[in-house]
């Protein structure tokens, strides 16, 4: 019987330590809030097309990083974040342009360059995610 008591009474006290651990780490707003940074203006730049008439596309970038705490690491280098998307965007095909698959796989690339910029700058990457909320091309 006694036996019993003391196993409930561990099993008990473990709990609520890992509950307690638990919301803390969920009381912490900074390791849980995400926020988006929008580049302005948009982005406008030529890319490559088949014939010798010259194709341009517009976009609006919006950053997504893990913390709001990096949001002012992302508008400080936001000079090198502008220029890594245009040099990107400038040297895709209008074919890749124009897709949808195309449009992601340019998407997936810039997140994981505008990181390895931010990383040589800052030590660490920041980026969570780039979303284009604006996307137009001609």
């Amino acid at each position: 019987m006694l036996k019993r008591v003391i196993t409930q009474l561990i099993i008990t006290m473990s709990l609520l330590v890992s509950f307690s651990a638990f919301s803390e780490e969920a009381k912490d707003p900074a390791t849980h809030k995400l926020a988006y940074f929008t580049l302005q203006p948009d982005l406008t730049t030529n890319f490559h097309t088949k014939g010798k008439k010259l194709g341009y596309i517009q976009v609006r970038v919006d950053i997504m990083v893990a913390s709001d705490a990096d949001l002012p690491i992302v508008e400080r280098h936001q000079p090198l974040i502008r220029d890594a998307i245009v040099e990107q965007l400038g040297e895709e095909s209008e074919d890749k342009i124009k897709s949808l698959s195309g449009r992601e796989d340019i998407r997936k690339h810039l997140v994981d360059k505008i990181n390895n910029i931010l990383l040589a700058e800052t030590g660490r990457k920041i980026i969570a995610d780039l979303l284009f909320t604006k996307y137009m091309y001609q």
